[in-house]
């Protein structure tokens, strides 16, 4: 089965069992400062699984886009991928444990679905802990359905369970699905979640029944939510029998381009295998957050800063196979191709992902000069006083200040009879990786950074910062990216040039105006296509009849939106604009605030 059919089973089973087929959002979230990317298919679907309604009812399904780097470093292996896709199906407060188990093993057995044999496949539960209960109703379900007593296994917290988005909220545990892939097992305590490969994991049902309290409690949550996510790239990876990711059609043309540009023979070594895999993960990557209608380009800070160190580290990657010069463009072609046929904006946006990766490349070729001259003069000094170690701290500096490869200083350092301290270097990286992930694992809620009135007041000020631009700039104006906390709200627009002084004024001026009016904020459903006939901004492009939420501030503002937002415009205070400036190519910044009197 390959993928475009898994995609199109999934969806439609799912819409036989009731729930409506919505469309996957963009990579960037909208206004939630504390998360980079998507990271899962739920991550839109927050707001509503906290209890807003959502246009297309209860029970909802998508195929979502998913960037996670927390596991950068485990790229390489049969399954770790930094971006996938994540078919998921939710209830909202409607059915729950039962019905959601009970699909979930139709659609991995049935002869008319995916047809997996059921001796093959194995599941984990939460197994409970001093605050609650193991999780029977799942085990009891399962059983239910044939599942032998030893093909399910609990485990603790850490395995199976969905923490709350915050130290406070919805949770619950979860049940996970895995494949066993026939290899040996690992050792006497090996299991599903172990990471020897025996067992692959394609589908997670997470059950949302708690709420965690201020005192660390766990009390049974008022609206019982079902969210789950199946992997695309794992779960056909098993369905034709592969040994890893990287085998099925959404990476062999990929590779196939790769051994075209480097000459070499991916199954060579251990080694070689490690740099085709990582060059085509990161390159797919690249190629989507770049094609991503929200205008990401590598920079130094956020997103694009993530963007570029998976540019650099594939073009490190291919130094490792003997590339030269700039050899992504051909690769991230082929991404193109094996994609655009799902993903329109790829296509739309070929001229911009090949142009930005190629002036990326160029830019570390720079770099990787610039790290090769200092780490001259560090041998240099280190000859004067006859060492032959290169201090891990060093080594260190030359990778996070210069972007310097640690192998390419081992290699130059061997060149030299010298060496690097590794372990001083390892060190040094780990605390970099943890603080990292750290940073990647950052927890988020509701869409926004809080449901407080503030970020709620900034939110919907930026419906009007939006018209007002669009009224003072021209109609071009289009947002690019909307970052919020309850002190400030951060803009990107799409406009070339710096604004005067006296348009800065001029949209200050409009949204007070609109402000001082006292204009009710009013909601209603209706499809994508009679929100644009009404004259609405709609962000993204939507499937046929697709129910969204339009917005509308009296006559000055109609926008597609998820919400929330305050209920009338004097709620907003002044509207003031600290900043504007450049963010990116093409793409304007403003930072602003409101102030209450």
């Amino acid at each position: 089965m390959k993928a475009d059919v898994l995609r199109e089973k999934f969806l439609t089973f799912f819409e036989s069992k009731g729930h409506t087929r919505i469309s996957g959002s963009s990579l960037i979230p909208e206004n939630d400062p504390t998360v980079l990317f998507t990271t899962a298919g739920m991550h839109p679907l927050v707001p509503y699984l906290l209890g807003e309604v959502h246009p297309g009812g209860k029970r909802l399904c998508d195929c979502q886009k998913c960037i996670r780097t927390g596991d950068i470093d485990e790229v390489g292996d049969a399954s770790h991928l930094t971006f996938f896709e994540m078919l998921g199906n939710w209830s909202l407060g409607d059915y729950f444990k039962e019905e959601a188990i009970k699909n979930s093993f139709e659609f991995l057995t049935s002869k008319d679905y995916l047809g997996f044999d059921k001796s093959k496949l194995y599941f984990t539960v939460f197994e409970g802990n001093e605050n609650v209960a193991r999780d029977d109703e799942a085990i009891e379900i399962w059983k239910s359905l044939g599942v032998a007593d030893d093909h399910i296994f609990p485990l603790p917290m850490k395995d199976n369970w969905w923490g709350p988005a915050g130290q406070t909220g919805p949770c619950g545990p979860d049940t996970e699905m895995f494949v066993d892939t026939g290899k040996d097992a690992c050792g006497a305590d090996c299991r599903p979640g172990c990471n020897c490969g025996k067992y692959f994991e394609v589908w997670n049902d997470v059950f949302m029944q708690y709420e965690k309290t201020d005192d660390g409690s766990y009390v049974p949550l008022k609206q019982h939510n079902v969210d789950t996510g199946m992997g695309v790239e794992r779960t056909i990876a098993m369905l034709q029998g592969r040994k890893n990711v990287f085998e099925t059609e959404l990476f062999a043309p990929i590779i196939e381009a790769i051994t075209k540009a480097s000459g070499k023979d991916m199954n060579e070594s251990e080694e070689t295998l490690r740099c085709f895999r990582v060059i085509a993960d990161h390159v797919r990557s690249s190629v989507f957050i770049l094609g991503d209608p929200t205008g990401v380009v590598p920079g130094n800070l956020g997103q694009g800063y993530v963007l570029r160190r998976l540019i650099r580290r594939a073009v490190r990657y291919g130094k490792n196979l003997g590339l030269e010069g700039t050899f992504l463009a051909p690769i991230a072609e082929v991404v193109i191709d094996n994609y655009k046929h799902v993903y329109s904006e790829l296509e739309q946006n070929r001229q911009k992902i090949v142009t930005e990766l190629v002036t990326e490349e160029e830019k570390f070729e720079k770099t990787l000069h610039r790290g090769m001259a200092e780490l001259e003069k560090i041998l240099g000094k280190l000859k004067e006083h006859d060492q032959k170690v290169v201090s891990g701290r060093v080594a260190f500096r030359l990778y996070d200040t210069y972007g310097f490869p640690l192998e390419f200083t081992e290699e130059i350092c061997v060149e030299h009879e010298m060496s690097v301290d590794r372990p001083t270097f390892d060190k040094a990286f780990e605390k970099h990786k943890e603080m990292s992930k750290k940073g990647a694992e950052k927890t988020f809620k509701g869409g926004l950074a809080d449901d407080s009135s503030a970020t709620k007041s900034l939110h919907t000020a930026t419906h009007l910062l939006h018209r007002a631009l669009k009224n003072v700039l021209g109609e071009h104006v289009n947002q690019k990216g909307s970052n919020i906390t309850p002190e400030r709200l951060r803009f990107d627009f799409s406009h070339t040039e710096k604004m005067t002084p006296e348009q800065i004024k001029a949209v200050e001026d409009m949204v007070n105006e609109v402000i001082d009016k006292k204009l009710d904020i009013t909601m209603e459903m209706m499809t994508l296509e009679e929100a644009r006939e009404a004259g609405a901004t709609a962000l993204f492009d939507g499937k046929y009849g697709e129910q969204v939420k339009v917005y509308t501030i009296g006559e000055f503002s109609k926008e597609v939106c998820g919400g929330p937002h305050v209920d009338n415009t004097s709620e907003l205070g002044r509207f003031k604009i600290k900043k504007e400036g450049s963010s990116s190519a093409g793409v304007r910044r403003i930072r602003a605030v409101l102030i209450n009197d």
